[in-house]
């Protein structure tokens, strides 16, 4: 196929967006005025699947509880591309779509990102150039991309109903990424109202953690010599990871930031149960194992200085992110097509985190970071300024990405593939997750 044939069905798939604009901006400002949080998406989730049953594809839905998967083609050997997007919301109280019930709100973007989904799920089909592919296409809308309700999630761990907190290393666990050889998925860039395209090349991965101090209550004012402070105990642990900070290498930008959860329970008596959740955010996976600890001692000895016991849970949160550089630049050669060059900008690494980190680690992975927003993520200043930049224009640039990868018998989807160096098996990727679920202390938090 020569340059001018490509450039035409690129147009072809570009205008049947356009043409659906309207309707692609109506379903993310509906998935705006419901957030749901992470698998407990179902109305997010139906919303998708009643638009690939509008367009007539085929899916499977209730993967990892609230996750669906749908395919271009019934039937297709070959390649398979992967368009990514998240279905669940943020704890963030204020925003003026916050749930007033869950604190539920998408000021991460999410809802743009399944725009992105649909958009170009309706531009591929409807186009109707899906035999022009040497490949196919899933489309998969993911849940609980956010590591939040640790608690919530570890009940749904016992319950058997899902084996790790996040969305896509569930998947990927279930085998729902076995058939796909190529992924990607985009995000919202921060205070960035025009349209621009900001191509990302990684991002920090972290370890989540629950800590415990139990101590022994007693009276505050009469007898606190016959207590064990266990408030105590966790501002001495915290301040020991900071006595840490100077020892972290600059380049694993390193991030540990806690919260208190629970700090006694009356004032007028001595606290003897104390919880923090905080996450150890490194660049790369010996930067969090040999971080993660450093950081377990420093807590462990806040709770030896006064006699409190400490339990320390380590859950498996998300990986680096690694984007592939031949993705980027195909990619990026698309974005020129649409935007100036002053719009397009190369990123370089994010410090916050993603489970797209996890699926770059195994197949060739692509995260974009696209503008139309005000304000921070996770924020309660984030609004969208221009839906068009910030839903339609990712799906129309994802979508000419796919013919890209798939045109001329998918020759450079085979090139990418072929140059592609996993960092990781999945049977090697598990048994990492798996050895960093432990506990420290001999006790559950």
């Amino acid at each position: 196929m020569d340059s001018n044939e490509v450039k035409n069905l690129k147009q072809l798939v570009c205008k049947t967006i356009d043409e659906n604009s309207g309707r692609i901006i109506d379903f993310s400002k509906s998935v705006e005025k419901e957030p749901e949080l992470g698998f407990k998406e179902e109305k997010t989730s139906q919303k998708v699947k009643n638009v690939f049953d509008s367009i007539g594809l085929k899916y499977r839905d209730k993967l990892a509880i609230t996750g669906v998967k749908a395919k271009l083609k019934d039937k297709c050997d070959g390649i398979n591309v992967a368009v990514l997007g998240e279905l669940d919301a943020v704890i963030c109280r204020g925003n003026e779509n916050t749930d007033p019930e869950t604190g539920a709100a998408h000021t991460c973007g999410h809802h743009l990102q399944l725009g992105a989904l649909i958009g170009t799920a309706i531009g591929l089909k409807l186009s109707g150039i899906s035999d022009k592919l040497n490949g196919n296409v899933t489309f998969m809308a993911v849940p609980s991309e956010e590591c939040i309700e640790f608690a919530y999630r570890q009940k749904l761990m016992k319950q058997g109903k899902i084996h790790f907190l996040g969305g896509k290393q569930e998947l990927i666990y279930q085998g729902e990424f076995d058939d796909i050889d190529i992924a990607m998925m985009m995000h919202s860039l921060k205070n960035c109202p025009n349209p621009t395209v900001l191509i990302g090349k990684s991002s920090n991965g972290f370890l989540a953690k629950t800590i415990r101090y139990m101590g022994k209550a007693a009276h505050a004012a009469e007898a606190p010599e016959h207590g064990i402070n266990a408030l105590n105990a966790a501002m001495i642990g915290l301040m020991g990871v900071n006595a840490l900070r100077e020892t972290f290498k600059d380049e694993d930008y390193v991030r540990f930031h806690p919260i208190i959860t629970k700090g006694g329970d009356v004032v007028n008596s001595v606290p003897d149960d104390v919880r923090i959740e905080s996450y150890v955010r490194a660049r790369t996976i010996d930067a969090m194992v040999g971080t993660n600890k450093k950081v377990d001692r420093a807590l462990k000895a806040g709770g030896d200085a006064v006699g409190a016991k400490t339990v320390i849970r380590t859950i498996p949160g998300y990986l680096p992110l690694e984007c592939s550089q031949e993705l980027n630049d195909i990619y990026g050669h698309n974005c020129s097509e649409l935007l100036p060059e002053s719009s397009v900008i190369e990123g370089g690494h994010f410090f916050a985190s993603t489970d797209m980190g996890d699926v770059s680690q195994l197949i060739p992975s692509i995260h974009p970071y696209i503008g139309g927003v005000r304000g921070n993520l996770h924020e309660k200043d984030f609004e969208v300024e221009d839906y068009y930049s910030a839903c339609v224009l990712p799906a129309k640039l994802f979508a000419m990405l796919v013919i890209d990868l798939l045109v001329d018998d998918a020759e450079k989807g085979k090139h990418v593939i072929k140059n592609f160096k996993p960092q990781l098996s999945k049977e090697k990727y598990l048994k990492i997750l798996n050895g960093f679920n432990k506990v420290v202390g001999g006790e559950k938090c």
